[in-house]
């Protein structure tokens, strides 16, 4: 996976076979309206994203939440891009800290359903859970999803985790459904880059 260090950000583009992944920026907040608020995309996310998604909700979101994080070292969140087409943003994925310990949220991510189905999420899984592991040095990486989300869990096992719990949680789709938590530790991922 190269890497070019992104001038002034901080955070570097991550590439893949088929993918750039660039940090999300200010300019990307009209390419985020246009994609990201399809009921299919939402359905599974937190009842924190606002919705319906008002029209300015990209840009607000971007530039009060995203950028603040990322700066204070809480957050890093790429675009995602083919790079048959680089200028097109086709989903997002974020590493974040969480609050919440021990199980605290780790990654999110999404993408366009026209471009489901290919692998390139799972592309883009590798490179920012290594980034999360080689770069930031984190212990462990979690994610909880929606049990009914099978693509999505279909992703987490593919890349090494594992499922360690089930539990009930609200997501835009419905209030308190089932869920699943995954995670891998840093020594797990490691010792899979090896094998």
């Amino acid at each position: 996976m190269e890497q070019e260090q992104v001038k002034g950000a901080g955070l570097p583009i991550l590439e893949t076979p088929r993918l750039y992944l660039r940090p999300l920026g200010v300019k990307d907040a009209p390419a985020l309206q246009q994609t990201f608020p399809r009921w299919e995309i939402v359905k599974y996310l937190s009842r924190r994203i606002p919705w319906p998604y008002g029209p300015d909700a990209a840009l607000t979101y971007i530039r009060d939440i995203s950028l603040p994080a990322m700066v204070r070292g809480e957050l890093w969140e790429w675009s995602i891009r083919p790079r048959e087409a680089s200028d097109t943003l086709i989903g997002v994925i974020t590493l974040m800290k969480s609050e919440k310990k021990p199980q605290g949220d780790n990654r999110g991510f999404w993408l366009a359903p026209e471009w489901q189905g290919q692998g390139l999420m799972t592309e883009a899984v590798e490179a920012v859970t290594d980034y999360w592991f080689t770069v930031l040095a984190q212990p462990v990486l979690r994610t909880a999803k929606a049990e009914e989300n099978r693509a999505s869990s279909a992703i987490s096992h593919k890349t090494g985790m594992r499922l360690v719990e089930r539990f009930h949680r609200d997501f835009l789709c419905g209030d308190q459904l089932p869920a699943e938590r995954w995670e891998i530790t840093r020594e797990e991922w490691l010792a899979r880059k090896i094998a």
